[in-house]
């Protein structure tokens, strides 16, 4: 398995007798368990999963390759572990609780515990064919969803209402969950960067806002789009077409090579340009895999360059209290020489008769 070898790459360059994996996203990625509870052991030699009795059977099934060991009260992980002798082990620092690691530090004898520092997020940033083909596909439902609920929505619907059926929609369309809250947010309220679906009704004249996603055989998607309920006034339009400006030309900027703080940046020279720098708070993107957020930064953190095989999201904003927000997100692949958007949903201002 490849993912298992990416691993051993770390165990030599830092010189680590194993590694213990249970961050749910890293045990998924380097093993194909999808259940809730478990425990990946990678050594030179050795590949183990360890779980309960709940997950024994699906762990057979899923985690091809690795030999299966039960987990229990009487033979808890620390004693399989110790039975291995190692002198050090990695851990994900970024993920283990302080309480896990007392334990851990007090029940593994004679094994030092080694921070990975984001070691195994850093792997899954580039993705490989497959992770790509499954973001993709689950893309193509939020895409579908989108076009479902744009000719449903009228005034008097509640937000909480199209969050609901964007949710029911997506799951008929083979997503297992949503990759996080849907945000719906209209009138003064799509001046929320992040304003969850609320009990608000929407009205004539309101921007409306709606960023959401679904997940996919494991695999997350993310899309925004803004629109106006009725006819856009001028200084509505004016903020659209700044921000699509800023977005459209971010994205063609996108290839290897190319860092997250120079995309962030080339996104907000034209927000600020035209007025609206102090209205555009968040970063530009972040990449997207197993989890929604992740590698690589899209925003004034993101030094590191631009790789093949990377996904993520250009999202700029601009949201103005008490008038309302636009924000316009895409979903792409990093190429090898440039981009593929895989969020294919229209970008022209839409207003929604009414």
């Amino acid at each position: 398995m490849t993912e298992v070898n990416s691993i051993r790459k770390i165990l030599k360059e830092k010189e680590l007798d194993g590694i213990l994996i249970f961050n749910p996203e890293n045990r998924q990625y380097v093993s194909g368990f999808t259940g809730s509870a478990g425990y990946v052991l990678i050594s030179e030699k050795e590949q183990i999963f360890m779980t309960d009795f709940r997950y024994i059977e699906q762990a057979k099934k899923q985690t091809e390759g690795f030999e299966i060991l039960e987990i229990s009260r009487d033979n808890p992980v620390t004693d399989i572990i110790n039975g291995y002798k190692f002198k050090n082990l990695g851990i994900e620092d970024d993920f283990l609780t302080y309480e896990q690691y007392l334990n851990f530090n007090e029940k593994l004898e004679a094994t030092e515990l080694v921070p990975l520092k984001r070691a195994l997020i850093e792997l899954r940033s580039v993705k490989t064919n497959e992770e790509i083909y499954k973001i993709q596909e689950a893309a193509k439902i939020t895409d579908n969803a989108y076009e479902h609920i744009i000719k449903k929505i009228q005034p008097g619907m509640r937000e909480i209402e199209v969050a609901l059926d964007l949710e029911y929609f997506m799951k008929t369309q083979g997503a297992s969950k949503v990759s996080f809250d849907i945000i719906v947010a209209s009138g003064h309220r799509s001046a929320l960067p992040h304003g969850v679906a609320s009990e608000k009704t929407l009205e004539k004249g309101d921007m409306v806002t709606i960023d959401f996603g679904c997940v996919y055989q494991g695999y997350c998607s993310d899309m925004t789009r803004s629109f106006v309920l009725g006819q856009a006034t001028e200084k509505q339009k004016e903020v659209y077409h700044t921000v699509l400006e800023a977005q459209n030309t971010a994205l063609a900027a996108v290839k290897p090579g190319k860092t997250g703080k120079e995309l962030d940046e080339i996104a907000r020279s034209i927000i600020t340009n035209k007025g609206y720098g102090k209205y555009f708070g968040h970063g530009l993107g972040h990449g997207v895999g197993l989890e929604v957020h992740e590698l690589p930064h899209v925003n004034h953190l993101g030094e590191k360059a631009m790789e093949a095989g990377m996904v993520i999201t250009i999202e700029p904003g601009v949201y103005i209290p008490d008038f309302g927000g636009v924000r316009i997100e895409d979903l792409l692949a990093v190429t090898e020489d440039g981009y593929k958007v895989l969020s294919n949903t229209p970008k022209e201002l839409i207003e929604i008769p009414c």
